[in-house]
């Protein structure tokens, strides 16, 4: 029931996600679908209040519950419940994901670049890398490569919501600079995929290729393939494993 509970969030909360664990194996799934629904709780956590010190302690549940896990412990809820998988490291990099999360209680700017990376290497690519390790795959530089890659493109889609909800997205919002930022993770991304959890990354690589070309997309909210597009990319990533 947990890991239906799950899957139900998923849908909803994150079709993308969803779409990519129904393409993994089934016993991926039961992997993929209690992190993806974790992300959900904790990603949304930030929002649902406009006071700060009610979102952290929302997120210090979540820290409580992580601490709990890795402990061999838990506490009843549909989404730690099924949580039960993970040993002290991949709970450990996913504490660090919720800490990372702070970031979006508040209205201040990312520090500089450096600071803007290690919040995408913490929260997106953290995800990506703890689901593989999850699935016993290696965590090597091509898999951070592409889960800072799809991270990146998450966010660069995230920007015009972003910034009607007051923040201050980027660090550097002239087109040039945006268009340098994607080049830069296109120019590390590797096109071969070795694992399912790497799926959830299909359509990354077109997100940041239309950045690129067109800065312009990022405010304008026009970097969005369409479904038949993202549906292809899904599919090449699940059959013929590449991104």
């Amino acid at each position: 029931m947990s890991l239906q509970a799950c899957a139900d969030l998923v849908a909803r909360g994150d079709p993308r996600r969803f779409r990519a664990a129904m393409a993994a194996p089934l016993a991926a799934r039961e992997i993929l679908l209690p992190l993806y629904a974790f992300n959900i709780e904790v990603s949304r956590a930030p929002w649902l209040t406009e006071e700060p010190m009610i979102a952290e302690m929302r997120l210090q549940w979540w820290r409580d519950a992580l601490e709990e896990v890795a402990a061999g412990r838990g506490r009843w809820h549909e989404v730690v419940d099924a949580l039960s998988f993970l040993d002290a490291e991949g709970a450990g990099r996913l504490d660090q994901l919720v800490a990372a999360r702070r970031w979006d209680i508040y209205k201040d700017a990312f520090e500089d670049e450096a600071h803007f990376r290690e919040y995408l290497e913490r929260t997106g690519s953290a995800l990506i890398e703890v689901a593989c390790h999850a699935l016993g795959g290696p965590v090597d530089d091509d898999v951070r490569a592409i889960g800072y890659a799809s991270a990146l493109a998450r966010y660069l889609v995230a920007v015009p919501a972003l910034e009607a909800h007051g923040r201050l997205p980027l660090v550097d919002g002239r087109a040039e600079a945006i268009a340098a930022l994607a080049k830069d993770a296109l120019d590390g991304l590797p096109r071969r995929l070795t694992s399912p959890a790497l799926f959830e990354a299909a359509g990354a690589r077109a997100i940041l290729r239309r950045a690129a070309r067109d800065p312009m997309a990022v405010a304008e909210g026009r970097l969005e393939g369409s479904p038949l597009s993202d549906r292809w990319s899904l599919i090449r990533a699940a059959t013929l494993g590449r991104l």
